[in-house]
């Protein structure tokens, strides 16, 4: 019995783009005597035998999909393709170009390559650090001797024939203690302690994938074989430090694979920063939590923010020592990047500096609401740079950095109008703080003086990961930082704020992440044991989201991602700390000292 639409007709053949048909013949079952609908959002029904699999009915959905299809949306629960189909389903497919679609992909592909890397250098670990921003993946391999050209050649080459051949990528859910017997016995205590810490919290079992004769744990679905894993290739790397970058396609092009496009300064961030979890002894999370365990939580605590306090000191001095030529310093950075905590320490230690910091907001010099571009559902789009009147904000910081005292405009968000604002005149001794997205693009300011301007990105940089393989993202923290934020703040739900960081993203991909490498310095805002604290609060927010809602797919995706994490209270952390910006009970919220010098006169 094969699969059919629900009118009797015959189902299209596969084409190209679906794995091969040998492969599948092997995993069809047995026809038995009923049938079993699957239910598509469009209202298409397609029948076919219980125990078929989803990719089954996804190469008879889509016999050629433009965008390959890796995994679907069960009533409303992620799914992988292996899943057998047992009962009447609703189902949506997911595809490379959705986010959890590039996730699995990317997953998978390395998955792939830690296979071909077990097959090709037995014993060497491989280390999957950081991402690249533009599709790509930092990895090293953890000897003393760097990769060579040749073996980075023979590793592509051994990932591309594993993927030509269109191997399966088996599922196995085992016990933990299983699992953790199984890493052991391989000498892979980093793997263990990343399952005694699950069993600690009480998971009962745990996901092995297997390609080959090679077996691991990665954290989220794959695709069912690796005939999915067609784009990609491999470029060495040595910007920070010796490796090389899985290089894979973005999700808004997701069958081509463009250019590599470096980052060297932002890996340069992310190469100190591991350097310095491992001087502290907390590489990655199982020895965060031991940290925990230990009742050492505090110790990481207090170097974790005084390694912040070093850095902001450092771009502090920097600042100070050609406070003659710098006149104004330009802060951009992702959302809940941490921009306004991290702006007012600044300011302390420029104080500390003798300098006098005067923040001012590029939102007063948007242009008035009905000139505003809008973005492709009408609406304004406030994050473009054209809803800021350029050519006023260059002719009066300009003015300001001359000395000449000049009235600078505020914009009414209720009125949507721009008004007169407060008189302002500076000394040599002042720096003007501006915090807006567009800072380190170069169209803001093309009339002011580059030698006149310091320019720092911010973003957390999130370094500390599962384990070897098993990354933690800078979005994800980023996500649950604001929405921790959004609901003690802004009254958002966790829903809401899932719903509307699509449309953050695409901000910042448009206006921050193509500019980032054009700062002064950056500054890594992540803190090591945030998720930690984080935990306790974005949990009941995460598990509120209904069942049934759309945001709940990735509200289960960030919950069982923070339940690898030990909780930890958030008392501990300090009154200053830039996670106060998004937990509460900063004592910087109050801290304005250019307002304090406009009292004494010093504005106006």
């Amino acid at each position: 019995m094969t699969i059919r639409v629900n009118n009797g007709a015959p189902a299209a053949p596969a084409g190209f783009g679906w794995p091969s048909a040998a492969r599948m013949a092997q995993i069809t079952p047995a026809a038995p005597r009923a049938e079993v609908q699957v239910r598509f959002p469009d209202g298409a029904i397609l029948q076919g035998p219980p125990g078929a699999t989803l990719e089954e009915f996804a190469r008879v959905a889509n016999p050629d999909p433009a965008v390959p299809i890796v995994a679907a949306l069960v009533e409303g629960e992620l799914q992988e393709l292996g899943l057998r189909v047992t009962r009447d389903l609703d189902v949506a497919w997911i595809d490379m170009s959705s986010q959890d679609g590039m996730r699995i992909y990317r997953r998978s592909l390395t998955f792939l390559m830690a296979t071909a890397v077990s097959e090709l250098f037995p014993g060497v670990r491989l280390y999957v650090d950081y991402s690249m921003t533009f599709g790509g993946l930092f990895c090293r391999l953890g000897r003393a001797t760097p990769v060579t050209s040749e073996e980075l050649a023979m590793l592509e080459a051994r990932m591309h024939e594993l993927a030509a051949a269109d191997l399966p990528i088996q599922r196995f859910e085992v016990p933990i203690e299983q699992a953790i017997a199984e890493f052991q016995a391989r000498g892979d205590q980093e793997k263990a302690n990343l399952m005694i810490g699950a069993a600690a919290s009480g998971k009962q079992g745990v996901a092995i994938y297997q390609l080959r004769a090679y077996r691991n744990h990665f954290h989220g679905y794959m695709t069912p074989s690796t005939g999915y894993l067609r784009w990609f290739d491999l470029v060495p790397y040595s910007a920070a430090g010796a490796g090389f970058v899985l290089h894979y396609p973005r999700r808004q092009d997701p069958t081509l694979l463009s250019p590599f496009r470096d980052v060297p300064r932002l890996a340069q961030v992310f190469q100190e920063y591991r350097e310095w979890l491992e001087r502290i002894g907390v590489e990655n999370l199982p020895a965060l939590n031991r940290t925990i365990d230990d009742g050492r939580i505090r110790e990481v605590v207090l170097v974790a923010e005084a390694l912040h306090e070093q850095r902001i000191a450092a771009i502090a001095s920097a600042i100070a020592l050609h406070s003659g030529e710098i006149g104004m310093a330009l802060i951009a950075g992702p959302s809940s990047s941490g921009k306004t905590t991290f702006a007012r320490r600044l300011a302390v230690q420029l104080l500390a500096n003798g300098l006098q910091p005067v923040a001012l907001g590029l939102d007063n010099w948007f242009v008035d609401r009905q000139h505003t571009p809008r973005d492709a559902d009408g609406n304004p789009d406030f994050e473009a740079l054209g809803a800021i009147d350029l050519a006023l904000f260059n002719q009066q910081l300009n003015q300001l950095m001359a000395g000449e005292t000049v009235t600078l405009p505020h914009f009414n968000f209720y009125t949507g109008q721009r008004q007169q604002g407060e008189t302002l005149r500076i000394t040599p001794q002042h720096v003007i703080l501006i915090e807006g997205i567009h800072g380190l693009n170069p169209a803001l300011a093309p009339q002011l003086p580059s030698q006149r301007i310091f320019r720092i990105y911010i973003s957390a940089l999130t370094q500390l990961n599962l384990d070897r393989h098993n990354r933690v993202s800078t979005t994800d923290t980023r996500m649950i930082r604001r929405i921790v934020r959004d609901a003690a703040r802004r009254g958002y739900s966790a829903a809401d704020t899932i719903d509307r960081w699509p449309s953050v993203q695409r901000g910042e991909w448009q206006w921050i992440f193509p500019f980032q490498e054009h700062a002064d310095v950056m500054f890594n805002s992540a803190l090591a044991y945030e998720l930690a604290v984080l935990r306790p609060l974005a949990e009941p927010l995460l598990l509120a989201v209904e069942p049934d809602a759309p945001q709940r797919v990735e509200a289960d995706r960030l919950l069982s991602l923070l339940r690898w994490f030990t909780p930890v209270p958030g008392d501990l952390v300090p009154d200053n700390s830039i996670l106060r910006e998004f937990i509460g009970g900063s004592n910087m919220e109050d801290f304005m000292p250019w307002k304090r010098r406009q009292d004494e006169g010093v504005k106006g």
